[in-house]
């Protein structure tokens, strides 16, 4: 695959796949659209009781996830999971577990896409899961900057589910498309237990073009979610940070060059 993306890795960036109920402990080897309504009991963002749910776009296993090879796969692929490093709030299951690349095959399949319009190979689905997974990660560091304005009451946040909405632009997107950039191509919508508390983050995902070392492509947008004060106050915070910051900087640099 190399440096170029294939539409293969960039669906794959947008795919989500939720963790089945497998304990996390089991899984040492080391090797994420539509759905429209209440997910499963099996799935992170499963709402029981009447209320009416938000729409999210998952793709979550019903019951399990599905490792069986597709009935015109062209080669065999590996079934094992990786352990993430985000944790989730819960003593049986602490860490959420990235897909197998069967996994991701059986997903991409569903989501469209036809391998016979790609020259792939094993190794591209290799590639394509490391490129995935890597995504997560630096969205979990991202949103563990954010979070640390909350340390003194909470130093342990959790990924409570997930949900993708790629077609449901943020309006900060929107703001960014009038300015002449381009959309992102997915967007998902986080809920971090707080120590008990929900808050929502919204990850705008940005084609950053080349694949480097670490598997990282996608440029990423992440921040609370509007929706509550604190959230608000948040944002606040860090854009006056941001515009101190950065005028110190300047006055810095004007002050050694004359």
């Amino acid at each position: 695959m190399g440096n170029s993306l294939t539409s293969a890795s960039v669906l794959a960036a947008s795919v989500i796949t939720h963790e089945d109920k497998i304990n996390a402990s089991k899984h040492s080897n080391y090797v994420h659209k539509s759905f429209e309504g209440t997910p499963p009991p099996e799935c992170p963002m499963h709402q029981s009781g009447d209320k009416k749910p938000p729409k999210y776009t998952s793709e979550c296993p019903m019951p399990k996830a599905n490792q069986n090879p597709a009935p015109d796969q062209p080669f065999p692929l590996p079934t094992d999971r990786q352990v993430s490093s985000i944790p989730r709030p819960s003593e049986q299951e602490p860490f959420w577990v990235y897909p197998s690349q069967q996994m991701f095959w059986n997903a991409m399949l569903r989501k469209g896409w036809r391998w016979r319009d790609e020259d792939i190979e094993p190794k591209d689905m290799e590639h394509i899961i490391r490129i995935h997974n890597a995504n997560n990660e630096q969205a979990w560091q991202e949103v563990l900057k954010w979070e640390a304005l909350h340390a003194r009451e909470c130093g342990t946040p959790k990924l409570k589910s997930f949900g993708g909405k790629a077609s449901h632009y943020s309006p900060r997107a929107r703001i960014r498309q009038l300015m002449g950039y381009e959309l992102p191509f997915d967007r998902h919508d986080w809920i971090v237990d707080r120590c008990g508390k929900d808050v929502r983050y919204v990850i705008d995902y940005y084609d950053g073009g080349m694949v480097d070392a670490k598997y990282k492509f996608a440029l990423l947008d992440v921040r609370p979610a509007m929706d509550s004060f604190d959230n608000i106050w948040d944002r606040m915070r860090v854009a006056y940070y941001r515009w101190r910051f950065e005028n110190s900087d300047s006055g810095n640099e004007s002050s050694t060059i004359s």
